[in-house]
């Protein structure tokens, strides 16, 4: 758990390169399934983000020096 807390942008980009993997092997995929899949990585893209957003503020927050 505490890797996936560290490191949300390497694993939706595996994710990522994963969905466009089983696409391009697997063609007979419902058009359906695969938006369904993209929507969901879309949605977890957002999560990333706003993880990535929250780290970014805290680490200006905890390297300002106390006066």
């Amino acid at each position: 758990m505490q890797f996936i807390k560290q490191h949300p942008a390497r694993i939706y980009a595996v994710l990522v390169a994963a969905l466009a993997l089983v696409v391009h092997y697997l063609p007979d995929l419902p058009s359906a399934l695969i938006l369904a899949l993209a929507a969901a990585i879309l949605g977890t893209g957002e999560a990333v983000q706003r993880t990535e957003d929250t780290k970014t503020a805290t680490a200006g927050i905890e390297s300002a020096p106390i006066e």
